[in-house]
């Protein structure tokens, strides 16, 4: 196979293309990646030497390079992680668009997070390059907060044919991409596979994400924020079970179908995952800041991943407290990496979290 990853700068895509190399020797990989904030070709640089490997600065966006890039690759299967995903981010993008003072000042403020730019504009570029080179396959990774929220208390689960309910910018541009997938195969025939994964836990998770973000902080000795009143759910994926998942995918799935990817972990409020971070870590619970909950925050999120584990034989291997561990080994012994990348982002920081 030659893949086109896109994004495999950032968390989950540079976790694909190390997995991918190790187990598909005879393959080749091209990462497309515009090395927005979130992408740094560091998490790859083990690899950057390889002869199976080839990276190339480009915005999904851009359709003339994203087409020369298929062709002169000879690309057969694109894995689309490519995504603006942060969901505070997205809120303080829109928020600086309202308070602009004209339409020159909100395409200044918002232009370099546009959510709505890379996630559905992007995406779509991506799919008519892919129909027009004709790939084998176009495989879009998505999440499963393009369905909502669910409430707390309730042992509800999304299945793969759930409704859309997206509420926040990030999620609605993901939701938006996920329709214009699903339409290039329905009406052009394009060969495409979706995963919507749970929230991921891993290395080179970038450290603005809640237990990224927490972790370092408390190596940093600061204390970790937590929004009020701290008792949302979310379920907890490690990385390398989600690759796991999109690589049987890719070689067994079924063109056309989604598949939901999520773990055994028992249902845990936000405030406790936090609280089992600190004992990993030898801290009191005095580490602990709760803060003003952020707008249209999503309560709790529930996948049923049945259908990928019946069809395809996948099945998580790494659970919450295994994971936790695991996390929290990484970036003691990386500060190498994570350090710079919050140096350089502290505006962002003081503009979102102010001192914490």
């Amino acid at each position: 196979m030659k893949l086109l990853v896109t994004g495999g700068a950032g968390f989950i895509g540079s976790n694909f293309i190390r997995h991918w190399l190790a187990n598909h020797p005879d393959d080749e990989i091209v990462n497309y990646d515009k090395l927005t904030y979130a992408g740094t070709r560091e998490s790859l640089k083990d690899i950057e030497a390889s002869e199976n490997y080839k990276f190339v600065w480009g915005d999904i966006c851009d359709l003339f390079l994203v087409q020369k890039t298929l062709r002169e690759n000879s690309i057969d299967t694109i894995v689309h992680f490519a995504a603006q995903t942060h969901v505070d981010r997205s809120i303080l993008a829109s928020q600086k668009s309202k308070q602009a003072k004209d339409v020159v000042d909100l395409f200044t403020e918002s232009l370099s997070e546009d959510f709505v730019l890379n996630n559905v504009w992007g995406t779509h570029v991506l799919l008519e390059a892919a129909l027009k080179h004709g790939v084998k396959r176009f495989h879009h990774v998505s999440t499963d907060e393009v369905f909502g929220s669910l409430p707390l208390g309730s042992e509800e689960k999304w299945s793969e044919d759930a409704c859309y309910n997206p509420r926040s910018p990030y999620s609605a541009s993901k939701a938006a991409a996920d329709h214009l997938v699903r339409a290039y195969h329905s009406t052009y025939g394009l060969p495409i596979t979706v995963t919507n994964c749970a929230n991921n836990i891993g290395p080179y998770l970038f450290p603005e994400k809640f237990l990224s973000l927490a972790i370092t902080n408390l190596l940093e000795g600061k204390k970790t924020s937590v929004y009020a009143p701290g008792n949302q759910i979310r379920e907890w994926l490690w990385v390398g079970d989600h690759i796991r998942a999109i690589e049987l995918v890719l070689q067994q799935g079924k063109v056309g179908e989604t598949y939901f990817v999520s773990p055994d972990n028992p249902e845990l409020p936000n405030l406790e995952v936090i609280k089992k971070v600190l004992e990993i870590m030898n801290l009191g619970e005095d580490m602990i800041e709760l803060v003003k909950d952020r707008p249209g925050h999503d309560q709790r999120y529930a996948m049923d991943s049945g259908k990928i584990r019946q069809m395809l034989g996948w099945k998580p291997e790494v659970g919450i407290d295994d994971a936790l561990v695991k996390l929290v080994s990484w970036y003691r012994e990386n500060e190498w990496w994570w350090k710079p990348l919050k140096e350089k982002n502290k505006k962002f920081y003081t503009e979102q979290y102010g001192n914490r």
